[in-house]
């Protein structure tokens, strides 16, 4: 055999070693594509109800976080509004309390026949305060007695009152933005009653 015949042979043999390999890797790819990587149907569905009920619980969660944080917010909003109106009603009783000894010395000098004209710029310009800071008098002579308003410390017989008549404004009371800074000092009527044996009954 000659050397061109040996190179012709080695090369054939060659290139069936090589289309062998080739097939090999064929079928080893056939295989593993075949091969299962997915999850069943049964399995995607169990893990999607799985996933609804945690979904469903964290919802729960987050609904009552949320009605929690809007109960606290609104818990200091309202304590935070508390605080301050405290301190603005105690600043306006001691205002008022200056007011009602100026009004007082106004009235006792207006009296004595005295100038009070500076007294009486300074009570106006208190009462431009009090309007501007919707600071207003509580309305009392004449009405009925209220808890809520109104403060008795004396009471007068008078039988053609009604019960509860308020006859007298003692000291009077302000309220501001449905707020009682201080309620009005009053004297209220009381019916008399008659006794029947003075009528010989």
């Amino acid at each position: 055999m000659t050397e061109k015949d040996q190179q012709d042979t080695q090369s054939e043999k060659s290139n069936i070693t090589t289309n062998d390999s080739d097939k090999n890797s064929v079928n080893e790819e056939v295989v593993i594509t075949n091969q299962p990587t997915e999850l069943s149907i049964s399995e995607l569905k169990s893990e999607l109800e799985e996933t609804k009920q945690n979904l469903a619980e964290y919802e729960e969660k987050l609904k009552y976080s949320l009605a929690d944080f809007q109960n606290l917010q609104r818990k200091t909003q309202s304590d935070m509004e508390n605080g301050i109106n405290l301190k603005i009603d105690k600043l306006l009783l001691e205002f008022l309390t200056i007011y009602d000894d100026l009004f007082l010395a106004k009235k006792v000098l207006a009296d004595e026949k005295s100038d009070v004209s500076g007294l009486v710029s300074i009570v106006k310009n208190m009462n431009s305060l009090l309007l501007e800071y919707k600071v207003t008098p509580i309305n009392a002579l004449g009405e009925i007695f209220n808890p809520n308003f109104h403060e008795a410390v004396s009471v007068v017989e008078d039988s053609s009152l009604d019960d509860g008549t308020i006859t007298k404004e003692i000291r009077k009371g302000y309220i501001s933005h449905n707020r009682v800074i201080r309620p009005t000092i009053v004297e209220i009527s009381k019916k008399l009653k008659l006794d029947n044996n003075l009528h010989g009954e």
